[in-house]
């Protein structure tokens, strides 16, 4: 009887807490209780209050041919499907067994290549939405990853040349001044910045970039990218899936502010040269220069097509830029184009960068550069350590984070933590995952 009372206790207060500091995860604006639509950004927020299930899943996650058929359609080496099926999912297997399997599914890179009416088709549907803005090398990367097409990239750029004829001229007119940056290795520096170009219209993007591999670590939209909870939001369930970085860099934004108190205070008890106070970097908008530059592929690949598409509704008056206009907006689009963001994030971590001169950091596909699994990628000596920290509870609806920011931080952390305590410097955080 003993044990019941206090299950039925610790119940009541769990359900208490969690409802009283539920948040909105795409706005961060605080909910009611059993809520079912957020009253800022209107998105179904049910899934907060369901239960998360105890019933074994075994048997129900992906088999072995549907991981290995995954990781191919990304263009995937052998040697870096074999590693990703022994480091991610405890597979281990051979090359010469791989090979088999691979054979045996009928998959291979340089045989049984798609019919070309099939590929001028997914062409055409691509070039029907933001696929318009994409090279030859791109879209021959989308009909491989999402239409799953195996095709030679000569074809697909004879086909481009073909279907959409403006869009090639386009951007053989384009030119790039491109520009050196060197980072230590992976996790090293993450440079975290927003995007307003879809503010007008009342969306707004938040965005993370890991300097060394290119890796895009986060990519969300939402009704605001200058509230500090928000930002703090995705930088916590990055952090509970990659690991800490040794170093963030940022503009001068309020909304860093919890962040960069958070990331100082998991940074506080590290002996490298970069711990404590000195593991967060300041600086202006323009010069964060990985994401910036990366901004740029963004808006010639996706967005210039969104706004484009709001700039016409707006231009025939169906939109005049009110509160409830942009609600609208949010309320129909917000949906879709998260879902494009995150699709446009799998195959940009994907994709092959190419080797250039001028860079200091490898080649390679984002994705492998973070982990490091190609041999030779990664010089051994800047590895930096896989930082953790004592100080994360992870539950299976929140994340709590409460800590005390230690002495030697500047006072300009201190100003910029709108959620410190003011006497006695505490900083009480508490997200919800989605």
């Amino acid at each position: 009887m003993h044990y019941w009372r206090l299950y039925i206790v610790v119940l009541i207060s769990e359900l208490f807490i969690f409802q009283i500091e539920m948040l909105c995860p795409f706005c961060a604006v605080q909910l009611g209780d059993a809520p079912k639509f957020c009253p800022s950004c209107g998105i179904n927020v049910v899934f907060l209050t369901e239960r998360p299930s105890t019933s074994s899943s075994v048997g129900h996650g992906p088999t072995e041919d549907d991981l290995i058929r995954a990781y191919f359609r990304k263009d995937h080496s052998n040697e870096i499907i074999r590693d990703f099926l022994e480091s991610k999912h405890g597979i281990v297997m051979s090359l010469k067994t791989l090979k088999r399997r691979l054979k045996r599914l009928n998959l291979s890179r340089r045989a049984n290549y798609t019919p070309l009416e099939t590929v001028n088709a997914a062409i055409t549907t691509e070039l029907n939405g933001s696929g318009q803005l994409l090279g030859y090398r791109a879209m021959w990367q989308t009909l491989q990853q999402k239409h799953s097409l195996t095709v030679k990239r000569d074809n697909v750029m004879q086909a481009l040349r073909l279907l959409n004829p403006t869009g090639v001229s386009l951007r053989h007119r384009r030119r790039f001044v491109r520009r050196s940056y060197c980072a230590a290795g992976p996790n090293q520096v993450w440079h975290v910045d927003g995007y307003d170009k879809l503010k007008p219209f009342g969306i707004a993007i938040s965005g993370c970039i890991d300097g060394y591999s290119r890796r895009v670590m986060w990519l969300s939209s939402g009704s605001t990218n200058n509230d500090p909870a928000v930002i703090a939001h995705h930088y916590l369930q990055c952090v509970s899936s990659y690991g800490l970085p040794a170093r963030l860099r940022t503009d001068c934004g309020t909304e860093n502010g919890d962040m960069a108190a958070i990331h100082c205070s998991l940074r506080e008890d590290h002996t490298d040269e970069f711990a404590g106070s000195v593991s967060h970097m300041y600086g202006t908008s323009t010069a964060n220069q990985r994401t910036e530059s990366w901004w740029s592929f963004f808006r010639k690949q996706r967005t210039q097509f969104w706004m484009d598409l709001f700039s016409d509704l707006r231009e025939r008056h169906y939109f005049n830029g009110t509160h409830e206009h942009k609600c609208l907006v949010r309320y129909v689009f917000l949906g879709i184009f998260q879902k494009e963001l995150d699709e446009h994030r799998e195959l940009w971590n994907n994709h092959t960068i190419r080797p250039v001169r001028q860079s200091l950091c490898p080649s390679g596909k984002p994705e492998t550069c973070l982990t490091g699994l190609v041999e030779g990628i990664v010089d051994p000596q800047w590895i930096p350590k896989c930082y953790r920290s004592s100080k994360t509870f992870c539950h299976p609806q929140t994340v709590c984070v409460e800590m005390l920011i230690s002495k030697h931080i500047l006072p300009t952390w201190r100003d910029r933590a709108s959620s410190l305590h003011p006497s006695t410097g505490q900083l009480l955080l508490t997200t919800t995952l989605d």
